[in-house]
């Protein structure tokens, strides 16, 4: 029955003669969302013992197609599986393997996407059984990130990671593992068989890459040192994947970000300094979206480009607030936050703020809003990074946050301190201006408490 799917594959014909199953690969790709239904999913903190907020299968199915958009896979068949048994073999039932293999079979996938972890026996016995190759959540989420970085950084930190997924599933790259070969010298000795080859080759490539890694990490530690003698702080947006930072971050600075609806549009670190509306300077970073279920050695991986948020001043954390998963979406970002050492509770450095809400009726806006008074949280900052709404509001609450109460005050420049004008109108809100007969400039001048201070001290050391 399976036969039908290997005609005409020349491909076949390059794979090793003893894996008699080697997957084959094209753009069509079935996804799979397994729900264990007799395994909530817990923190792994035991002392907290808080249930974490289910999402929903449906939400659950449609990241997941996302995430095989992401990279140009047509999706061609899509299913929520209730698993009540993970079986070890193959997760799935026996019954459910069988049907998968029937729909690869009669859509021609090359793929098949499961949303959620896979041993490297699972992964191979799935293929055997599908004929086709198959990504768990990790595999796909690679695939992604090796697309989209960008930086040499991020490309080391892909391949780190790729690297460290591989190491333990080299046991399903080869179906002849037991055969050895003689060796010779320091490489490999006699006797060293094929795997213990290409787990010493891959740890040399994994030493080479740290290597690589830590000189990249070294020049970044210089240029944020000197970002830290200028007296610019930084302002890092962070949120789930697709909720909108990049859009937010180009409204706020006008540069040209990728924003796409799509997940992992962003994944390197960008930064770029704005100016607020009172003159308050600082550098806004955009960073990788978060995701729930993110691999352990993948977030160790990226801990360097997610450096910018431990480093930063004031984080705003984005939600898409349109999304029927936001709760739960909030909470993955709150607990990567929790790992990297920035406490999501506090207030005065952590802002929450409502992206979307141009994609809510008003019935659902006022109940949304409605309920986050009632928790306590106050009324939330709501924006529309695409259109705009809310962005004047959130400009204001970031310059207070940093620079302090924003005040409106008399400032009078003698005749021979004009050469500071250009200086103020570039570093502070000019309400209104009264030219003077003398010569002298009366200025109504809005801005944080602390600007006022440098304005004295410049108009004290005269022009």
């Amino acid at each position: 029955m399976n036969n039908k799917n290997s005609e005409g594959k020349p491909s076949r014909s390059r794979k090793p003669a003893a894996d008699d199953h080697a997957p084959r690969s094209t753009g069509k790709v079935v996804v799979v969302v397994p729900v264990l239904t007799r395994h909530p999913r817990t923190d792994d903190d035991s002392s907290k013992s808080r249930t974490r907020l289910a999402r929903s299968p449906d939400a659950r199915l449609e990241e997941a197609l996302g995430l095989a958009s992401a990279i140009d896979l047509e999706p061609v068949h899509s299913a929520v599986v209730m698993v009540a048994d993970p079986r070890p073999a193959t997760l799935l039932g026996a019954g459910k393997v069988e049907e998968l293999a029937k729909v690869v079979s009669d859509t021609g996938a090359g793929l098949v996407f499961v949303d959620h972890p896979l041993t490297p026996v699972q992964q191979r016995n799935l293929e055997k059984e599908t004929n086709a190759k198959v990504l768990d959540r990790t595999g796909i989420i690679l695939e992604i990130f090796g697309r989209r970085a960008r930086t040499k950084e991020g490309a080391l930190q892909v391949e780190l990671a790729h690297l460290n997924y591989q190491k333990g599933r080299l046991v399903r790259s080869w179906t002849h593992l037991e055969r050895q070969r003689g060796g010779a010298g320091f490489l490999g000795g006699p006797g060293e068989t094929q795997i213990e080859a290409d787990r010493r080759l891959l740890q040399e490539k994994i030493l080479k890459l740290k290597r690589e890694l830590e000189t990249v990490r070294r020049t970044r530690d210089l240029h944020r040192a000197k970002r830290k003698k200028v007296p610019f702080p930084v302002v890092a947006i962070v949120g789930y994947t697709n909720a909108g930072k990049s859009t937010l971050f180009n409204r706020l600075t006008g540069a040209g970000v990728l924003a796409e609806d799509m997940l992992f549009a962003t994944l390197d670190p960008t930064l770029r300094r704005v100016r607020l509306p009172h003159g308050t300077t600082v550098i806004l970073s955009d960073t990788v979206g978060f995701i729930s279920d993110l691999p352990t050695h993948l977030v160790a991986a990226f801990r360097a480009t997610l450096e910018e948020v431990v480093e930063a001043e004031l984080v705003i954390h984005l939600r898409d607030i349109s999304d029927p998963d936001t709760a739960a979406q909030a909470e993955d970002v709150e607990r990567i936050l929790g790992d990297l050492g920035v406490d999501a509770a506090n207030a005065a450095r952590v802002i929450e703020v409502w992206n979307k809400v141009d994609l809510l009726d008003e019935a659902n806006r006022t109940r949304l809003i409605a309920e986050s008074e009632q928790a306590g949280k106050g009324p939330p900052i709501a924006i529309s990074a695409l259109t705009g709404e809310g962005i004047d509001a959130l400009r204001t609450l970031i310059e207070s946050r940093i620079g302090g109460a924003v005040e409106t005050r008399a400032v009078a420049l003698a005749p021979d301190q004009l050469g500071h004008l250009d200086w103020i109108y570039r570093n502070a809100d000019i309400v209104g201006r009264t030219d003077r007969d003398d010569g002298g400039i009366e200025l109504t001048v809005s801005a944080p408490v602390e600007r006022f201070a440098e304005i004295n001290d410049r108009l004290r050391r005269r022009a």
